[in-house]
């Protein structure tokens, strides 16, 4: 069976998720920071401000940048409540209405009586949006905290600034557990740019829409229809009772993982098709995939349940 994300009408358009301008703690304004994104040969971005009171709870207005050849999402980063370890959350929303009522969340530190982590989703979601868990280790992030999530549409499995500024850009962890308890999660690969550092271009999603405007890529999004890279592409995968077939960029390396310990390797130079045997994941539900490249860039692909 073809992967549903190939399977479904359209092409591949890139576009990078979760971004910051100066209307949060970015150093760029708005329009310089989709200039950028543009000029790198992305078709999309989501500027995801901080959704906070010291910065007027900015969802930041990118639609005057749009042309016929790149477009935007309107989104936030929201905070409210309190994590296990005392932090308050941070919630990726994409594709947030510009009207999306502010929590009770003046500053980065919690607030008695302001919303939950799990409401603020909830709600984000109810609005349209799609909900990701923010870079979970990079949070100090607890299993119980990212299981009470419930709106929650994936998971930050990589968050390229994370990586640049704390050598915590990991969310695999987090998910694969969530996923092993039953929870139907996708995942997501970002940058989380301020450019106050090198935090860009390291990581993005590959969405397949049947056209390049923010109602398709949403639609796209929240039917899990696209992959995460740092770099290689995935070109086709079919799934086999037996075996699953990858088709990609040249690689060196292509991992199927799933429940627990279960993992199987293949190895190569310039590899273009692999084809993994599945007699290893006999008692796991989901299955997931990630390629490497020869330089060390990784791709992955969403979860599948068997």
């Amino acid at each position: 069976m073809t992967d549903t994300m190939f399977a479904a009408p359209g092409r591949f358009f890139r576009g990078n998720l979760h971004t910051h301008s100066n209307r949060s703690d970015g150093a760029l304004e708005a329009e310089e920071v989709c200039r950028r994104y543009k000029a790198e040969g992305y078709d999309f971005l989501a500027l995801t401000d901080h959704f906070i009171g010291i910065y007027e709870y900015p969802i930041t207005d990118t639609v005057p940048f749009r042309d016929n050849q790149f477009t935007t999402i309107l989104g936030a980063e929201l905070h409210s409540g309190t994590m296990q370890n005392g932090e308050i959350w941070h919630i990726l929303a994409v594709g947030l209405p510009q009207e999306f009522a502010p929590p009770d969340a003046p500053h980065f530190g919690p607030v008695d009586g302001q919303e939950t982590g799990a409401e603020i989703a909830r709600r984000a979601r109810d609005a349209g949006a799609y909900v990701a868990i923010a870079h979970p280790q990079w949070s100090g992030m607890s299993l119980d905290d990212a299981r009470g999530i419930e709106a929650a549409h994936a998971v930050e499995i990589y968050n390229h600034g994370c990586a640049v500024s704390a050598d915590r850009a990991d969310g695999f962890h987090t998910l694969d557990l969530l996923l092993s308890e039953g929870r139907k999660l996708d995942l997501c690969a970002t940058d989380d740019a301020h450019f106050t550092e090198p935090d860009h271009f390291g990581g993005w999603v590959m969405v397949k829409a049947q056209e390049n405007s923010p109602d398709s890529l949403l639609a796209a999004l929240k039917a899990g229809h696209y992959y995460s890279s740092q770099g290689p592409d995935f070109h086709n995968i079919v799934w086999n009772d037996k075996s699953v077939e990858v088709d990609s960029s040249a690689v060196s390396t292509v991992i199927v993982q799933g429940q627990g310990s279960a993992a199987v390797s293949l190895h190569g130079d310039a590899m273009t098709r692999a084809e993994v045997p599945l007699m290893r994941f006999s008692n796991s539900p989901w299955l997931r995939i990630t390629i490497v490249d020869r330089a060390g860039k990784r791709a992955w692909c969403n979860p599948v349940w068997r």
